[in-house]
Formats: C-alpha cells, sequence, structure tokens
C-alpha cells in the first residue's frame, strides 16, 4: 500500500526511534555542551544529535 496522508498518520512515531535515544529533556541538559557551529567553512549536514544517539545507541 503506498503511503498517504491517512497511512502517514497511522504509522507516524511519537516516540525515540531506540531506547537508546535521547528525549527532549535529556537533549536539552545536553545541548549547551555541544560546540556552536564553525562561522567559517561548511555548514554542518548532520545535527549533532543524531551523533550523540549514534554514538549511545
Amino acid at each position: 500500500m503506498p503511503w498517504t496522508e491517512t497511512t502517514r498518520r497511522q504509522y507516524e512515531r511519537r516516540c525515540p526511534r531506540y531506547a537508546s535515544d535521547l528525549t527532549d529533556e535529556e537533549w536539552a541538559l545536553i545541548e549547551p555542551m555541544m560546540p556552536a557551529p564553525n562561522r567559517i567553512g561548511r555548514p554542518r549536514k548532520t545535527e549533532l544529535r543524531e551523533i550523540v544517539n549514534a554514538l549511545l545507541y
């Protein structure tokens, strides 16, 4: 069955993908300690939260 607006709502995730993924409250504690984006060079392509989630996985 192809994705439609009806089926998309049915399978929407409202929780973390894995048990080790950070909650919003945990990320709020860690985020201020993450390095700020560098003004020189390329912009980031990967979210830091996803990197931390991968390390915890």
